[in-house]
Order: structure tokens, then sequence, then C-alpha cells
């Protein structure tokens, strides 16, 4: 047995004095010719958050989530349960509510084979709560503090810390035992600055799986707080953004975010499967220019977005969605997978215990091109740079997206000038990927920060993108 096995089998069920046979039970005697899935999903989540407002740490709590979600599939239906106490009774209650799905299933009944599958390894499993001691956790956030007040225009410095320690084990229909032990930490700060009577506020961050310890050995520190002074000083001088149509250049990494919000959701099992998505009935189509390709990746190391396994307990992998301009696959779970006749992805994924499964992102990206960001910002006579995103909204059925920018520049005559304020990026999806006309070869993957929310549940995601150039986009601005 794996380390991830045993050491989740430790945790989630000998110290709850439930073995492995009572669980492989409760699988087979959910399972029936009219039920197509079932799983029981434990998990311990171990988290921290340590905060420092204006010099001083004003909080630092931590806690422990743990439960047992249950699920039984037939068709497009699901009967689901969970608990929060993690015992053999409570746990027989919740299979007979999720298997209530259909009537009468004791009939054909299957009895499993039980294999127990080892997990890879897209991140080491530690616990970065307990690696490093409390004062040096706060001594990384007084040292961003003090880095940050070295520059005399700015007047605030908020930090935080958080951390998270989860242990996955997940038992299934195809007679399967897999686990995964997955660390998460990130690091952010805020600063106000003042000059001249005007005030401006920036914010930055990084994050990963894996430990405290890389914030300090990796110049993170020195990064994030450069980023946001680099930003609110840019602000602190911009002047008023330009509206109307006009070419638009977005910068590499964070700005992923567009195509992740006005394409990558389209993308999904769910919406696919319900018709819902502008991308539904498009397969093997040509949806994007010539050079675009799409990809979603819950493979790549270390990453926010990454896992090992996802929460069916499928392999992750590195999946094509966007390939030349055509559309090439979707995002799936098990469940879509089966009705749309295709694989999944290893793209199932929940907040936690007590919700079900979708088809979710992990970390998506636009392949690179070839051309250098200098030849890019040349060919445009007057544009938008846009540099750093804010908050978005995207419309899934229709694509139409409404996108924030929180550093942008000017571009005229081939150059990068005056940065500006309040500019906004209005369009579709699916028209904006065809407006792609040239791609960087700087591809970059956003700093560990994302998250991302759907149907009320928030998970953790990566974003990447090289510089491109989209031939027109609608620029909504204050001048």
């Amino acid at each position: 047995m794996s380390t991830h096995l045993e050491l989740a089998t430790s945790q989630l069920l000998e110290i709850n004095s439930i073995s492995q046979s009572s669980v492989e039970n409760m699988i087979n005697s959910m399972l029936s010719k009219k039920i197509d899935q079932a799983d029981l999903y434990f998990q311990n989540i171990y988290s921290e958050n340590w905060t420092l407002e204006d010099g001083k740490v004003k909080d630092g709590s931590f806690s422990i989530n743990k439960g047992v979600g249950v699920r039984a599939v037939s068709g497009e239906k699901t009967g689901f349960a969970f608990s929060d106490d993690i015992v053999l009774p409570v746990l027989e209650e919740a299979v007979t509510t999720a298997k209530n799905i259909t009537k009468n299933n004791q009939d054909k009944l299957v009895k499993l084979a039980w294999n127990k599958i080892n997990t890879k390894e897209v991140y080491k499993p530690i616990n970065p709560l307990v690696l490093i001691d409390s004062n040096k956790k706060i001594e990384l956030l007084h040292d961003i503090y003090e880095l940050a007040k070295q520059d005399p225009k700015v007047t605030r410095v908020d930090a935080s810390l958080n951390g998270s320690y989860e242990i996955v084990l997940i038992a299934t229909h195809e007679g399967s035992w897999h686990a995964d032990i997955r660390p998460l930490v990130r690091i952010n700060v805020s600063v106000i600055a003042e000059e001249n009577g005007r005030k401006e506020r920036a914010s930055s961050g990084y994050g990963g799986r894996y430990s405290y310890e890389h914030f300090k050995g990796n110049n993170i520190i020195e990064e994030i707080v450069n980023d946001a002074l680099s930003q609110v000083n840019t602000n602190l001088h911009s002047v008023g953004a330009p509206a109307g149509k006009m070419p638009v250049v977005l910068g590499s990494g964070w700005p992923g975010v567009l195509l992740h919000e006005a394409v990558g959701h389209g993308l999904e099992g769910d919406f696919i499967r319900k018709k819902t998505s502008v991308f539904s009935n498009m397969l093997g189509q040509k949806i994007a220019a010539s050079g675009v390709t799409v990809i979603d990746n819950g493979t790549l190391p270390n990453r926010r977005g990454s896992l090992n396994i996802d929460d069916e307990g499928t392999v992750t992998q590195e999946t094509v969605l966007i390939e030349n301009g055509y559309l090439k696959n979707f995002m799936l779970d098990k469940m879509n997978a089966r009705i749309l006749g295709m694989s999944p992805t290893g793209n199932a994924r929940r907040e936690n215990y007590a919700y079900l499964p979708m088809p979710r992102m992990t970390n998506t990206y636009m392949a690179e091109g070839d051309y250098e960001p200098e030849e890019i910002i040349k060919s445009v006579k007057k544009g938008i740079y846009a540099k750093n995103f804010g908050g978005g909204q995207v419309d899934i059925t229709s694509g139409k997206f409404v996108f924030s920018l929180c550093q942008a520049y000017l571009i005229e005559d081939g150059k990068v000038t005056a940065p500006i304020k309040g500019a906004t990026l209005i369009g579709n999806g699916a028209d904006a990927l065809k407006k792609v006309e040239m791609i960087g070869n700087d591809l970059a993957l956003d700093n560990g920060i994302g998250i991302c929310g759907k149907d009320g549940q928030n998970i953790p995601v990566g974003v990447g993108q090289p510089t491109i150039k989209l031939s027109e986009m609608i620029v909504g601005g204050t001048e």
C-alpha cells in the first residue's frame, strides 16, 4: 500500500474504528443494475490563517474540518448525503439515504474485488502547518511589512499567510481505494499609497503545494512586495482610460484569468451535457484563431491547481481542450463522461466532503507561440496593454464577459506609454478566441493565487498564458 493510502486509512478509518471491509460492504450495498456510480469520500482538512494589519498581527486561527460524503448516481440523478461524524452508524445511514435514488436496488448485486491504487506524486505529502513554528510564520509577515514600508508613499501594509493540510480517502464503485495528501500554502500583501492627495491600493500574492519555507528561500517575499509597489505606483500616475473598440494586448501570466472565465467554464462537461454552453455541439469544429491551443493540466509539479487524483479518484492528466483553433476535448468527471460517451479527464472537484463533485478546471492556460512580446507591442498603433486583471463576470450560456483591469497602459505608435485607470474589457469568449492575432513566446502561469467559484463551491486553480494580441475588443473607459 502506498504511503498516501497508509496514512489516509489510519487517519480516516482506523482512528474512527471503521474497517475497510465495512466500507467495501457499503459500496456493494449501493450497487445494482440501476446504479451507475457510487463512492464514499472521506476527508480531514487542517487549516490555519495568520493576519497582519498595518504592522501588527491581528489574527492567528486554526481549524479542523472532517467528514464523509456518500454518493450514488443513476443516469443523471444523484443521491447524496454527508456527515461531519465519521462513525459507522452515521455512515450506514448516509449510505441508505444516498442509495434511495432508485427503488428495488437489491437486484443484480455486484461483488467487487477491491484494489488499492498507488498515488503518483505531483507534490510531496507534507504537512506545511507543522514544518516551521509560529514565530517564523509571524516573521514572514513582518518581513513583508518592513519591505513595503521602505517606499515613503506607502501609508498602510496588510499581509496574510494561509495554509492547509488535507487528507483524502476515496472508495469507488469500480472496487478501488484512492488516497491523496494535499498541502497548500499562500502568502498575500496589500498596500495603500498616497501621493499629492491621491490614494491607490494594490495587492499581490504567491502560493502552491509546498511548505512555507518556499517563500523565504526563493525571494518570493521580495517579488510580491515589488509587484504590489509597482502596481500602486503605476496607478498613482494613471490617467483616465479611453473607451471604444481597439486592439488589446494581454500580458503573460495572471491575465489568463480571462481565458479561464470566458472560455474555460464553457468547456466543463456539465455545461456541455446540459447544452447550456456556447461550445455545446462544437466538438471538432474550429472555434478559435489558428495557433490557439488551450490546455488544462492537473499534473504540473507543486502548482496550486494541481492534484495527484481528482475527487473521484481519477488520475489527473494534461488535456488539450483546443488545438490550433479546433475544439478537441472537454473537462469531464465520470458521470458527464459516461453520458457524453467520452473518458473522464481527472477534472472532478469539490470544495469538501459536504459538496458534490463537478467538472472543474485545474491549471488552465494557452500554449505559447512564436512572437517576442516586444514585437506584439510594436504591432499596435493605438490600443491598450492589459498587464494585470482585477475581477470579472461571465455568462456561461452566451459567453459574454466583463473584466476590470487593475494595471494597464496605453499603447501609442508601438510603445507602451501612460498608465490608465478605470478600464474594463467587454466581449464574448467565443469571439475573443477568433480575434487572437499574435501569440507570444513567453508563457507564464500565475503566482498561485487563483480561487474559482462555481455553484457555491470555491476551489484553488491556476491560470496562465503568454503575451497575446487581440485585433479588437470593446474597452470601457472613463474618457
